[in-house]
């Protein structure tokens, strides 16, 4: 069984481990012990366990899961040179980590919080070389898209990286609404929860504009809540949550 080694032992890393625990041997390094304890209970599975500094990388395939800022940091740690560095760090360019970690090769991977749970968006960029492993390894937590470009990525990481947050917010404020007048929350949250599976299932097959006209009578329900969505401006919110959030993968 493949040995796949994760630097860092965060909520990303777990995620990802939970996908491959079946299908590769997991093993972890990170800062404390106590915490990589934790990350081998939360998983379920025996893994090995390692504290960063002099961590020998030689060779491994290693999916980095630190945060962007600790990259120079953790670099000076580690020892030995990598097979290939999957990155899922937001934000950080490819040449930024060939500049602080030895590796043969580098692929940045933008997984979201779905990969806890089999299902995340994960877009990816980099060697091609590695194109179709990288898939196959990300693959095991969701879907997966090959961009061309670390723009490209930056732009995905707006949408779908950081996207479970902004359908949080409307999964929120749609329940709040139903509450407001007078549904019963935990009624409201079960409706709320129905309608985001089923939503999920037809985006699939069926564009979003043929979705929304097919729900949209003439002076019905449907067009009078629509209406007021686009007085309060979501569809610009939307976009410009996009644009700012693409803006801050640049500086990061």
């Amino acid at each position: 069984m493949q040995t796949i080694t994760f630097i860092g032992n965060g909520n990303m890393a777990l995620s990802i481990a939970k996908g491959l625990k079946e299908k590769y041997y997991i093993e972890v390094a990170g800062r404390d012990m106590d915490k990589l304890d934790r990350f081998e209970s939360d998983l379920v599975t025996r893994i090995d366990k390692y504290l960063l500094k002099d961590f020998d990388m030689t060779d491994k395939t290693v999916i980095l899961c630190i945060k962007p800022a600790n990259v120079e940091e953790v670099g000076k740690l580690l020892k030995g040179k990598a097979r290939v560095l999957v990155s899922v760090l937001a934000g950080t360019p490819l040449e930024k980590l060939k500049k602080h970690f030895k590796t043969k090769a580098v692929v940045r991977a933008m997984p979201n919080l779905a990969a806890s749970v089999g299902a995340s968006m994960t877009t990816l960029t980099g060697d091609h070389r590695f194109q179709k492993e990288a898939e196959s390894l990300l693959g095991a937590v969701g879907d997966t898209l090959w961009l061309n470009s670390e723009k490209e990525i930056d732009i995905a990481t707006a949408l779908a990286g950081s996207g479970p947050a902004y359908l949080a917010l409307v999964a929120e404020a749609l329940a709040d609404g139903a509450v407001k007048q007078g549904l019963k929350r935990e009624d409201a949250m079960v409706v709320m929860r129905g309608l985001f599976s089923g939503f999920g299932k037809l985006i699939q097959e069926v564009h979003p504009a043929l979705l929304k006209d097919g729900v949209m009578s003439p002076g019905g329900t449907t067009a009078a809540g629509y209406a007021a969505l686009e007085e309060g401006n979501v569809r610009s919110a939307c976009m410009d949550a996009i644009e700012k959030a693409y803006k801050r993968a640049t500086e990061l």
